[in-house]
């Protein structure tokens, strides 16, 4: 059985990854540090300090026994082509599958976003990850028409103060709407703490929400071979 050791930027975000990996054959050793979520309306807040921390978190739990580690903050992910080559363990971003599937076909998304502090470092591995695509021999040159930024405006504080029943309506109101304004786009949920709200927005609306956990458990046993239970 491996060990992977998840990166959480709330508490909220232990059960979501409990669950999606309860038929696996894996121990799930759970890290939650709220504090840059806390600080990046300071002043003196920037992308260096984010990059001190989580290098300094991925190297603590990779010294703690891990055997992977899986990072479910967005905030923290946007940083980690660089933070995870600083360790000798597997790092997965929450939204490397996303990424994957991204590059995989050419259809048109919106990521929907509650955290505004995510949207720029998300959006900046997606175009990067694009521009890398090869698959059809060239470069993609489409990228920034493929791939738009929407803010939910009003939710991130309801789930950092708690309120999960306001969060959850709020968030599922807000993917339903996208959803509605552009049926001919896939809506991407593009935060762990959404993927409930994505869910029932997806059955409410019948059109395909994607969230981080729809692909996260196939794509960890692609990388990691896990096996089930």
């Amino acid at each position: 059985m491996i060990t992977i050791g998840c990166y959480h930027a709330h508490y909220s975000n232990i059960a979501l990854i409990e669950e999606a990996l309860a038929p696996y054959e894996v121990e799930l050793v759970h890290y939650v540090d709220p504090g840059l979520d806390r600080l990046k309306q300071d002043t003196d807040f920037s992308e260096a300090v984010i990059r001190e921390k989580v290098s300094q978190t991925l190297k603590w739990i990779a010294q703690c026994h891990a055997d992977a580690i899986l990072v479910t903050c967005t905030l923290f992910a946007a940083v980690l082509a660089h933070e995870a080559q600083q360790v000798s363990i597997p790092v997965i971003g929450i939204d490397d599958p996303l990424l994957q599937k991204l590059q995989q076909d050419s259809q048109e998304y919106i990521l929907a976003f509650t955290n505004p502090a995510t949207v720029e470092g998300t959006m900046a591995r997606v175009n990067e990850a694009l521009r890398q695509d090869e698959t059809s021999g060239q470069a993609n040159v489409v990228v920034a028409s493929r791939t738009k930024a929407a803010l939910i405006p009003g939710t991130f504080e309801l789930i950092m103060r708690g309120d999960k029943e306001g969060y959850m309506e709020a968030v599922t109101t807000g993917l339903q709407q996208l959803a509605v304004q552009s049926p001919e786009k896939i809506i991407v949920a593009a935060q762990l703490s959404m993927a409930p709200a994505a869910a029932l927005a997806s059955a409410n609306t019948g059109s395909e929400i994607y969230s981080p956990l729809a692909s996260l458990a196939s794509y960890l046993e692609q990388q990691l071979n896990i096996g089930r239970r």
